[in-house]
């Protein structure tokens, strides 16, 4: 029975790596199935590694805690014997097939196990693979028979979802489990991140245990433009400094908008400061502009870091260039340093039209499948430039579409990205992915459903999504029937600045602003609080041609009725769930988890809706006109309470909802409740004061 959560208690669960007591001990081994029973030896070599020791122990934690079996680790490397579980690197001669590369192993089942790896990673990715299908199984019975498997993307990196830059051991080995590779320390100094102090070589060193990389993701700003007069001594204290104090890292993540340098571009201001004086210009932002002396300066970099890691890897991610011709963007990534790699964003940027109304993706979104136009211009212009090409995909299972939820669960969505990754490998080289940022990871099925998409092997279930519900839920037909649903409702959502950083951000505890402007507080620790959030409630964007531009009075009320058709089909699939007979915790969980989506959605239609009236009431001719508005913006307000009353039993029992590692707790209880009373106020004193006022046909201070 699921009770009320404390803040933070969402990272029990987190810390538990596997589930206890899966095992169905009604079923019955099978003629072609090879049982693992108590005090069978599994076997690994004498010097076997950190790696291949840690995946050892949780395969035997695994096997104890959810199969109610013990193992026998055995280093003697005795690999001849029937009846035992071995693990060993394979010898060069050894041909693994399609497990024949990074992360790669050929399984073979018979009267024992053996995993012949092509790395140790691919040995602790073959041990993980073994406990997903004996969690399938719900029994430790494993059919006979062959299998090679690798990766088929690397770096796949993530933030931590735990809280920002923490990685305790548990948190890594879920990430592992998850077939990732590389995580990201947010690095404004050696040992400092934008939270406070860090060991960042403690981190490294425990990573590289579960086979995990790490990245700094630059907060380090370049004073110095790289042909300035002591521009090497420069770079040398910064960047030189941290990889000669953490050689470890496996790269550096660049992004204009975090660690801009002072460009000479003549496009652009040439200043590191976000200060406006006040001008108009028409020259942009370095942080936001292809700047055509990147190469210098990434040259610069390599010089100072290639002294402490010669193998660094590089990243310049394109993120902000949105406004950008393409002809200048790929004009810079052809002329890039070779050894350096590209990161574009995958679904985020673009203007696009949808049933005749111009729309923005403005930040990551799911409602577009991807690619938009700008990644596969990146894309082809990394190709011809032979550069390693990243992107930017949010397969970690969350975009910015909502704020406080820790994961999208729209699984057939997320399989038509999959889908078209996987083309973009084969057509434009794409290798790596980036697939959460600031909010970081949350295992999730669609998380796992990620890992199977992305991994090669000779055979995989044929429906994968169904045996990974079933394996969670207890049930896959219904479910399915209604995460289609849901599926199709994310479709609906517009993916538009006013909405992600603002109702959709916080969900039901965002305020409804009539003219004074109420902004909830988040705690001071957090890494952007409520700076990422905007209470003042606009609708438009200019995109980058004169035809890019929003109109409210006309993108509103389109966006509004997109918005309930995604409501109307989130609420169909949630009857579909609440019609499931013997729900188990796990499926509870996800009805919640749909239900307060549902909630977010009907914020931001009231958001809407309130929004359309203020600005009918703003264009009234008579008093009786504007009133009638004032009253309409009355009774939505009412509505919108109820609302975030209802989203408040969510809450309490998922401490996960409401909170985000950069903004902390901004949509929980407290600030639901806190909305409840902001607009309550605003009903009686704002609206109330309006309404007297033309009662009297006086407008008062208004």
């Amino acid at each position: 029975m699921r009770t009320t959560e404390k803040h933070y208690d969402f990272r029990k669960k987190l810390l538990q790596v596997h589930k206890n007591d899966i095992r169905d001990y009604s079923l019955a081994l099978e003629k072609n199935e090879f049982e693992i029973t108590h005090g069978m030896r599994i076997c690994v070599e004498k010097n076997a590694s950190d790696v291949i020791m840690v995946a050892v122990k949780d395969f035997c934690d695994y096997m104890f805690t959810s199969m109610g079996v013990s193992l026998v680790i055995d280093k003697k490397g005795c690999f001849n014997e029937d009846g035992t579980i071995n693990v060993r690197i394979a010898e060069k001669s050894e041909d693994l097939g399609e497990g024949n590369g990074y992360m790669g192993s050929k399984i073979t089942i018979d009267n024992s196990i053996d995993i012949a790896a092509f790395d140790e990673r691919g040995a602790a990715q073959a041990l993980y693979y073994l406990e997903d299908l004996m969690t399938f199984r719900k029994a430790p019975y494993l059919e006979k028979g062959e299998n090679s498997k690798r990766a088929m993307f690397s770096p796949r990196m993530v933030h931590s979802g735990y809280g920002i830059d923490w990685f305790p051991d548990e948190h890594l080995a879920s990430i592992a489990h998850a077939g990732m590779d590389a995580i990201l320390l947010f690095v404004k100094d050696v040992n400092i991140t934008t939270t406070g102090f860090v060991d960042m070589n403690e981190i490294i060193r425990r990573a590289a245990k579960y086979g995990i990389d790490v990245y700094a993701y630059s907060y380090m700003k370049g004073l110095k433009h790289p042909q300035e007069d002591g521009a090497e001594e420069y770079y040398n204290s910064t960047y030189g400094r941290l990889f000669e104090n953490c050689p470890g890292f496996k790269g550096v993540i660049l992004v204009g908008e975090s660690c801009i340098f002072p460009s000479r571009d003549p496009h652009t201001t040439g200043s590191i400061s976000f200060d406006f004086d006040g001008m108009a210009t028409s020259k942009v932002h370095p942080a936001f502009w292809p700047c055509s002396d990147y190469p210098e300066f990434l040259e610069m970099l390599k010089k100072v870091i290639y002294k402490h890691n010669k193998d660094a890897d590089i990243v310049l991610w394109s993120y902000g260039w949105e406004y950008t011709p393409e002809e200048l963007r790929s004009d810079l990534i052809e002329n890039l340093p070779k050894d350096v790699s590209l990161l574009s964003t995958y679904a985020m940027g673009d203007c696009y039209e949808k049933d005749g109304i111009i729309e923005k993706a403005s930040d990551y979104t799911l409602s577009i499948v991807g690619p938009l136009p700008r990644f596969t211009e990146e894309a082809k212009a990394a190709k011809r430039a032979g550069l390693k090409l990243y992107t930017m995909a949010n397969t970690g299972g969350l975009t910015w579409d909502f704020g406080v939820i820790p994961y999208e669960p729209f699984p057939n969505q997320w399989q038509k990205r999959h889908d078209n990754l996987l083309k973009d490998r084969e057509e434009n080289g794409l290798c790596g992915l980036m697939e959460s940022h600031h909010y970081g990871f949350y295992p999730s099925f669609i998380s796992e459903l990620a890992k199977w998409n992305f991994t090669i092997m000779d055979k995989k279930p044929e429906d994968i999504l169904g045996t990974i519900l079933k394996s969670h839920y207890n049930n896959n037909t219904k479910l399915k029937e209604a995460l289609k649903l849901w599926s199709e409702g994310i479709s609906f959502y517009i993916a538009v600045n006013c909405d992600q950083y603002g109702p959709f951000r916080i969900g039901p505890a965002y305020p409804l602003n009539f003219r004074n402007k109420s902004v909830p507080k988040a705690a001071p620790y957090a890494h952007f609080g409520e700076r990422i959030l905007d209470a003042d409630y606009k609708n438009i964007f200019i995109g980058s041609v004169p035809t890019q531009i929003s109109i409210p009075q006309i993108a509103v009320p389109f966006e509004k009725e997109q918005l309930e058709k995604m409501k109307e089909l989130m609420e169909k699939g949630i009857e579909i769930i609440e019609g499931i007979d013997n729900r188990n915790d796990e499926l509870d969980e996800l009805l919640e988890l749909g239900k307060f989506i549902s909630c977010c959605v009907t914020t931001c239609v009231n958001v809407k809706r309130f929004t359309l009236e203020r600005m009918q009431m703003y264009a009234s001719q008579t008093a009786e006109e504007t009133l009638e508005h004032i009253n309409l913006m009355e009774k939505i307000a009412k509505e919108e309470i109820g609302n975030a009353k209802s989203a408040i039993p969510y809450v309490r029992k998922n401490s996960r909802l409401g909170w985000e590692p950069s903004m902390e707790y901004l949509g929980d209880e407290e600030h639901i409740l806190w909305k409840i009373s902001q607009v309550e106020s605003m009903i009686e004193h704002e609206l109330g004061g309006w309404k007297k006022g033309i009662e009297n046909n006086i407008m008062g201070d208004y």
